[in-house]
């Protein structure tokens, strides 16, 4: 069991990580109502059966990918419980084999460690080298539920302002697919 805070609509206290205070600047900049909870470590899909139960939504799985070269980046959004199969996944985008990202990739990209992947991460992204794809079964719920770039901090956000406001703010599209 995965200790987990009362939630809040501020901001939390400490940030665990330079990407967890720019996603809690870019929100705020941006008037994006969010709820917070901050949390003991929580990497796995199974540590966030707490997190979900106390902010009313399923968390998302946020999986960070690139091609054979390193030089093509994707940062795909599924629901916690679906199987990723990186064959199925290339054949959906048209693309060659993808494979998971390194620690060291996920680090220098999305400025944070295994477990946190975030969409915020895209703060980090100016030069749009981070093509983002979203499940449909995600893109279409009321509530998106993520970690906020650390795993001690997770939240939840209306999806709509996530894709009608956060987005077109980092300069980036998602790709939608089923």
């Amino acid at each position: 069991m995965v200790y987990v805070s009362e939630m809040s609509t501020s901001c939390p206290a400490d940030y665990r990580s330079e990407l967890e205070e720019m996603t809690y600047d870019a929100l705020t900049n941006l008037t994006i109502p969010f709820y917070q909870v901050t949390t003991d470590e929580a990497v796995t899909m199974e540590d966030c059966l707490d997190i979900n139960e106390r902010l009313g939504i399923e968390v998302v799985k946020t999986i960070f990918l690139c091609n054979q070269k390193k030089t093509k980046f994707y940062l795909y959004i599924t629901p916690a419980d679906f199987k990723f199969v990186t064959k199925d996944f290339g054949k959906k985008l048209d693309i060659p084999r993808v494979s998971f990202a390194s620690a060291e990739l996920l680090k220098e990209r999305l400025g944070v460690i295994p477990g946190a992947a975030t969409i915020f991460g895209l703060l980090l992204d100016s030069d749009h080298e981070i093509q983002l794809v979203v499940d449909r079964t995600v893109a279409s719920r009321d509530w998106f539920g993520c970690s906020a770039g650390s795993v001690t901090n997770y939240m939840k956000l209306p999806t709509k302002d996530l894709f009608d406001i956060f987005l077109p703010y980092t300069g980036h599209k998602a790709r939608i697919i089923d």
